[in-house]
């Protein structure tokens, strides 16, 4: 594999902006499903009601060209990267963009408290207790 296609895959966490209406999140999650897939990018996408923390994962080119993006995009504020780095194989194959909230409080912001490995750690075991929609 060439270095643009190595897998690589980012964890970040991200606020609601101030006035943005709760709409939006489903406007982002259908523009990012249709875009993803044509770079081949997977992953999924959480939302609490006010903080999105979403596992991005494909070819290192795209998805940190994505990760600028999300950077750039005013409908996020306080976008902090908890994760990054190579990753061996998919953990979310089958998701374009999965979605799902979440409604524990502050299980995303806790997020922000620990190290990066145990971010993802944590991330990933979240994942497994969610309703998917995908």
């Amino acid at each position: 594999m060439n270095e643009a296609s190595e897998l690589h895959e980012v964890l970040y966490l991200s606020t609601l902006a101030p006035g943005a209406p709760l709409k939006v999140v489903a406007d982002i999650a259908a523009r990012a499903r249709k875009a993803n897939q044509a770079a081949g990018i997977t992953g999924l996408l959480v939302f609490d009601g006010m903080q999105f923390c979403q596992h991005i994962e494909g070819p290192c080119k795209a998805v940190l060209a994505l990760t600028e993006r999300i950077r750039q995009d005013p409908r996020h504020v306080d976008v902090d990267i908890l994760y990054h780095g190579p990753l061996a194989q998919r953990r979310f194959r089958h998701f374009g963009l999965g979605y799902t909230a979440n409604e524990e409080a502050d299980a995303l912001a806790r997020l922000r408290e620990v190290g990066a490995e145990a971010a993802l750690t944590r991330f990933l075991a979240l994942v497994s207790t969610l309703d998917q929609d995908g």
